[in-house]
Parts: structure tokens; sequence; C-alpha cells
């Protein structure tokens, strides 16, 4: 008869809440995504009925905000003590938040009445609600501010988060950028593109981008660009399988240039399709494409 204690249960339970417009939904899908059991909106009163009995057999998200039946801040703030007595699954809080501009502005684009307020003002019901929830915040394991964050950069920062060590491999986010807009968020390692020439002083390449072939010609076509794709290739060589190693799941190696446009996304494509052909998993983003996309206006 083994005397050995029984192995904890391995698995999370992860209660989201925050503000409206903070991003409770796109870190729901995010951690349904990475292999979570989400459910969004389940009553106060029904959660420890939901996880008593058998241990889990998966992680658990767990979406609440005032829309609940049953909300109240000391309600929560209740059920978050006692759960950890009930389940020997780890629990954490996780709140999001953002600036009251990025909420107004975010509620405003969905055109719904807010919670709080639905004959009131969008402002009325927005600043009821964070005095409502601001004894949470300073209660919860871990607080995001999303005020900047695209919902891209938010899903990583939950994977970085919550995605079980070696589950899946090490992922990589290329981001290409422009240093008039600032570095990118969350990146865990930048490399400068400025050095290399810039189409942008050529007429007939100022109006392409880097994922055309003839700006990458272009780009590559620098003496500096062979060494320094050497180097960097070197570089995340060693550093990857590394990274792997020690159970990172989530990188995000950021490249940029003046606008954006041109060089740093060239090296990102190029960069991306060499660590593909090793095996990693890789995904490219294009902020300032991705920007001119959604406004319809270019920029060099």
């Amino acid at each position: 008869m083994s005397t050995q204690p029984p192995s904890p249960n391995p698995h999370r339970i992860v209660i989201i809440t925050g503000p409206s417009g903070a991003g409770r939904s796109t870190a729901i899908n995010a951690l349904e995504d990475l292999g979570f059991e989400a459910i969004d909106n389940l009553p106060l009163s029904l959660i420890p009925r939901l996880l008593s009995g058998r241990p889990l057999e998966r992680s658990v998200a767990l979406g609440v905000d005032v829309r609940n039946r049953d909300f109240t801040t000391k309600g929560l703030m209740k059920l978050v003590d006692a759960l950890p007595l009930k389940t020997e699954a780890e629990v954490s809080l996780l709140y999001l938040n953002a600036r009251e501009d990025v909420l107004v502005r975010r509620y405003s684009e969905t055109r719904r009445p807010h919670p709080m307020a639905p004959n009131e003002s969008l402002q009325d019901g927005i600043r009821r609600e964070r005095e409502l929830l601001g004894a949470i915040q300073s209660r919860s394991d871990i607080v995001i501010d999303t005020s900047d964050l695209s919902p891209h950069d938010l899903r990583a920062e939950l994977t970085k988060l919550f995605a079980a060590p070696g589950e899946s491999g090490l992922s990589v986010l290329l981001n290409s950028f422009s240093y008039k807009r600032g570095v990118p968020h969350g990146v865990d390692m930048v490399f400068d593109c400025r050095f290399l020439r810039n189409p942008h002083w050529d007429q007939d390449l100022r109006s392409l981008t880097g994922q055309d072939a003839r700006v990458a010609e272009y780009v590559t076509a620098d003496a500096r660009f062979a060494p320094f794709f050497d180097k960097i290739t070197e570089l995340t060589d060693l550093l990857l399988p590394a990274f792997h190693d020690e159970g990172k799941s989530y990188l995000t190696i950021g490249l940029g240039c003046t606008g954006g446009k041109h060089r740093s996304v060239a090296v990102a494509e190029m960069m991306g399709k060499a660590l593909a052909n090793k095996g990693w998993q890789v995904s490219i983003r294009h902020r300032e494409l991705e920007r001119q996309l959604k406004s319809g206006a270019g920029d060099t």
C-alpha cells in the first residue's frame, strides 16, 4: 500500500473580471484556445457547485462581471477566498482594466447601452462600474492594463501567463513596427533595422511594403544585410532552444524601422520563413500595416 500523498491537481481556475470593454471576452477566448474550459456569466452562487465533486479534468476560465445575476463585490471576493478550500486547483483572480477614454471608445463601437447606466451617459456607467470594482482590483492576483494592447497583444500576454509549460512547444511572434510609434508592448527582444538602406527613397518602391519581393530584394542587396541576418539567425538558434527548455511557451521578437513599412516588414518575413523551416511555430504581425489597413491611409 502506497504511503505517498495524492498528486495535487495540476489544473487552474482563473476568474476573469474587470470593467466592460477592458477585454474580458478576448481573454476568455484566449484561455479557451489554451485548453481551458471557458464559462462566461455564470451566477456566483453556481460556481462552487460547478467545481465540487471530482478533481478537474481541465483548467477552467470563468468570466464574471456586473451583468452576472447575483454579482456583488463582497460576493466575488468571498467566492475567491473560499474556492481554495473546495479544490486543489490553483485559483487566480485576473483583473483587466483600461483608461476611461479607452473604455468609452471601445464601448461606443459596440453601440450597446452600458449595463451600469442603460438610460444614462456611457461615462456615468463606466465610472459607476469602476467604483464598484475598485476593491476587486486591489484583491486580484494579476492585473493587466489593456489600454494600449490590441486583442493580439492581450492574447500574447495571457499565453505567457497561462500556457502550460512545454504543452505546445515554443511559439514565436515576429512583430514589425515603426520606432516613431514606439516599441510594441511585451516584446522579449528587439532588432533595429534602421541602418539598412531605405526603400522609401526609391520612388518605384515607396508605395510598396516589405511583403513585396521587389522591396525584399532591395533590402537584401544592402551589403550589411547578410552579416546582420546571419548574426540574428545565430542568436535565435542559440536562444530559442534554451527558452524552450526553460518551459517558456511564447516569445515575441520585435523588428523595427523608421516607418514600419519596408525594412522591418521584409526582415520579419524572411526571419519567419527561416524559423519555420527549422520547425518553430511562427506567426508574424506587421503592426503599422495593420494600422494602415484599418485607417485606409498610407504611411512611410
